[in-house]
């Protein structure tokens, strides 16, 4: 089986650790492909070459917006030529549905295109200042942080890689881009349209082994202006303590534990609809998961019925045939999400269907689990506590409008959320009481590459996406000019 090499300063090269990740098919068990790992010899050279590119060859940081632009522009076209061989790919790799795939691809088609016609437009501010010290001008401008660590999840491989790769890029830095162990497939395809597409060698360079070694490094190193990630709230709180020592930019999109409000004067069809969308999308492996249903107690009953008959038809599956749900990533994070349904039975939660793993058919060998949904369910439960990151959702009643925005609010995370209603004004009113970073009214998980995504709380810190995404990987410089000749004497006005 030939091996997957990694990509550093404009070379494809043999990592030197002597390891080998195995990629494997979660709906099947069988082995993809052989990824060589790097070692921190690999890193430290990887780190190396974005300084280089960034401080010393300059050649993509001092590369006009045009240009630069063009050459983001042509990524994306390569990547929109090549879809449906990246969502094949990935469907294979992650197990996600290949139409959910698919979409992921062209969403980050679209993201390298904005961000390609975003630095094309005005870039600063002029400020009227006070005649102080003579006539001034003063005047902000935008210039890339330089060398950015980008660390991403295993469950968007392609599209939360670009949500980081392409702002970073469009804003002129030279990047260390560190994916998932589990899921790199799709990321070396990613690279593969980079060398294509003409960066400038050093300007991104791809690595690839475990966070505990290869992402702390990236994370202390002082070689390193700015470091972003995606995943987990423990791993975040340990890059943060890490980036402190050069004091060193993050960005952090962590854990999510997101309420799904649901009033009674809602469309309840509408609501069971986007409540599938909201848990079972992605088999549940989603941060912003609308895994805490909390409804109006006078329709939990009716709302529980049709919710649980929809789960119940979905359909498991090979993801290239497109089923319904596809397997979870790897058997490790199978079990679990499987231990979690075990507490949920014995901290009293009423399971109302699925919570095992289903093996029927061509679901014999691979990571599957059926659609699970706990009710009666109280806030000191775990599972309503924390981030179970698969196809389990909790649901929780109320009876008036301030006991649903104090369950909304009561856990560590902020992240997400929704609320469903008739009313726009009770919509509008509830939705700014809910602590999180992005919501939703009368529907669920919606994203868009011109809008800014990320959370309150224990969910991170920073934005994602947006103007907000290409400013994340800037920093703002005030320049200020004295336009009166010769000197002012301060102490003789």
């Amino acid at each position: 089986m030939e091996q997957k090499k990694t990509y550093i300063n404009g070379n494809w090269i043999d990592g030197t650790s002597g390891r080998t990740l195995r990629s494997i098919n979660p709906a099947t068990g069988e082995v993809l492909a052989e990824i060589q790992e790097n070692s921190i010899e690999d890193t430290i050279l990887a780190i190396s070459a974005a300084k280089e590119s960034f401080y010393q060859k300059r050649d993509w940081r001092d590369m006009d917006a045009q240009t630069r632009s063009d050459i983001l522009l042509k990524i994306a076209d390569k990547i929109e030529e090549n879809l449906e061989e990246i969502a094949k790919i990935e469907s294979m790799d992650n197990g996600k549905p290949l139409r959910e795939a698919e979409a992921d691809v062209d969403d980050a088609v679209h993201c390298f295109r904005y961000y390609a016609g975003l630095i094309r437009t005005p870039n600063g501010g002029v400020y009227q200042v006070n005649s102080n010290f003579g006539t001034m001008h003063s005047y902000e401008i935008h210039e890339p942080v330089g060398v950015c660590a980008l660390i991403t999840p295993w469950n968007f491989p392609f599209l939360m890689g670009i949500w980081k790769l392409a702002p970073a890029l469009a804003a002129g830095n030279s990047v260390i881009f560190k994916p998932s162990s589990e899921t790199v497939l799709s990321t070396i395809k990613m690279f593969e349209i980079f060398d294509e597409a003409g960066l400038p060698a050093g300007t991104a360079n791809l690595v690839i082994g475990p966070g505990s070694s290869i992402g702390n490094l990236l994370a202390e190193s002082s070689d390193i202006d700015m470091v972003t990630f995606t995943g987990s709230t423990a791993v975040g709180q340990s890059i943060m303590r890490a980036a402190a020592g050069n004091v060193k930019k993050i960005g952090l999109e962590l854990g999510g534990k997101s309420p799904n409000v649901i009033f009674a004067d809602t469309d309840l069809e509408a609501a069971v609809e986007w409540a599938m969308i909201g848990i079972f999308f992605n088999q549940g492996e989603v941060c912003c998961a609308g895994s805490r249903i909390i409804i109006e107690k006078s329709i939990k009953d009716a709302f529980v019925k049709r919710f649980a008959e929809r789960a119940e038809k979905m359909t498991l599956g090979n993801p290239l045939n497109n089923p319904d749900m596809g397997p979870l990533v790897s058997e490790k994070h199978m079990k679990d999400v499987l231990s979690y349904i075990e507490i949920g039975k014995e901290e009293g939660a009423k399971l109302v269907c699925g919570g095992y793993r289903y093996t029927e058919g061509e679901c014999a060998l691979g990571y599957f689990v059926r659609p699970t949904i706990f009710d009666e369910c109280t806030s000191d439960m775990r599972i309503v506590q924390e981030e179970i990151f698969g196809p389990v959702v909790t649901i929780q009643t109320f009876e008036t409008e301030e006991e649903a925005i104090a369950l909304a609010n009561d856990t560590v995370y902020g992240l997400a959320g929704a609320v469903f209603t008739n009313d726009a004004t009770r919509a509008m009113r509830v939705i700014k009481e809910i602590r999180a970073g992005i919501t939703w009214i009368n529907c669920y998980n919606p994203a868009f590459s011109e809008a800014p995504w990320g959370g309150y709380k224990m969910s991170g810190i920073g934005r994602e996406l947006g103007t907000h995404g290409l400013e994340e990987y800037q920093e703002v410089k005030q320049i200020n000019m004295n336009l009166t000749p010769g000197v002012l004497g301060w102490y003789e006005r």
